[in-house]
This record gives structure tokens, C-alpha cells and sequence, in this order.
């Protein structure tokens, strides 16, 4: 039997767990947290993202966390906590389930942008 997009959320769901703006805040400069936009690039073209977050799309995330590969980003290391965020949380716990499997230990989900925004976090422009 298949499985839906909306059955592989929750499953990701359940398996990344959720960090509150408030912690997340309160976590961000420190450095052993990387904080990741996994949106599009016309999304944080087009809102910004978290100031001092990087970006790296759903799509090449695990291109990006792997120090194997050439698209590898060397923010990423399996000895920080990763905090991910997407537009409303889904896609976010899914690429934190990808970073379990890649060995990440510590991958929290922070949910959407408009949870940060909401909460009234800083935000940089999409360059930044």
C-alpha cells in the first residue's frame, strides 16, 4: 500500500522534534547551532530569511550537509544542533528526518517563517 506525501510529514514529524521561536531565538548565535532555510530560492528571494540562517532548498540539502560532497556547505557538522524551517514546517521535518539519516544527532524543526516572524525574530535579506 502507498503511502501519501501527508503520511511521510507526520512520520518526519514525529521523528524531528519541534523548537519553539522563543528557544530557537535564544539558541541562534551560538556556535554550535546552525539554523537552515529549506525553502525555494524565489521564497527567501522574496521574504528574506532568518537573520544569520543559511539556505540550502529541500532539493539540495543532503548535497549540501554531506562533507562529501562538492555542494557541501561547511557550516554544516554533525557536532551542531541544526534548527530547519520551511514555510510551514513540513518540508522542514523532512529534511530533518534526511540529516538523521545522514548521521546529524542534534536536528530540531522550528516550523515556518511566520512562526519566527510572529514571534517577532529578526529577519535578513536573502543575499545576507
Amino acid at each position: 500500500m502507498s503511502r501519501s506525501i501527508m503520511d511521510l510529514v507526520a512520520e518526519a514529524m514525529a521523528a524531528v522534534p519541534r523548537i519553539s521561536p522563543h528557544d530557537a531565538a535564544a539558541m541562534k548565535d551560538r556556535e554550535d547551532v546552525l539554523i537552515v532555510d529549506v525553502r525555494e530560492d524565489r521564497e527567501v528571494a522574496q521574504t528574506g530569511k532568518i537573520e544569520g540562517a543559511i539556505h540550502a532548498s529541500r532539493g539540495m540539502l543532503e548535497f549540501c550537509a554531506d562533507e562529501a560532497t562538492p555542494f557541501h556547505i561547511g557550516a554544516f557538522s554533525k557536532n551542531k544542533t541544526i534548527i530547519l524551517y520551511c514555510g510551514s514546517g513540513g518540508r522542514a521535518a523532512l529534511c530533518g528526518q534526511a540529516l538523521q539519516e545522514l548521521g546529524y544527532r542534534d536536528v530540531r524543526n522550528l516550523g515556518g517563517l511566520k512562526d519566527w516572524v510572529d514571534y517577532g525574530g529578526p529577519i535578513g535579506k536573502a543575499s545576507a
